[in-house]
């Protein structure tokens, strides 16, 4: 899945245009390494979004196309805040 439809799809960021230009803006790492809007992610892959002063550290535990707003929060753990 790409990287920017799954900060859209787990609602970490709420839409996909402002999750591409986070990207495109090297605000956001996988496994440690910039990474464009397209990038291929997989299960188990570290993604880190720089939110103003502390970024944010989520694992990627599941990879769906849709979800319902209540059950977002299951793609992902929060590694660090």
């Amino acid at each position: 899945m790409r990287l920017d439809k799954f900060l859209k799809v787990s609602r970490i960021i709420k839409r996909r245009t402002v999750a591409a230009g986070a990207c495109d803006g090297g605000r956001v790492l996988v496994n440690g390494k910039e990474a464009k809007p397209g990038h291929k992610l997989k299960v188990g892959d570290t993604v880190t979004i720089g939110f103003g002063a502390s970024p944010l550290t989520v694992r990627v535990l599941e990879l769906r196309e849709t979800v319902k707003k209540d059950d977002a929060d299951t793609l992902y753990e929060v590694i660090d805040q």
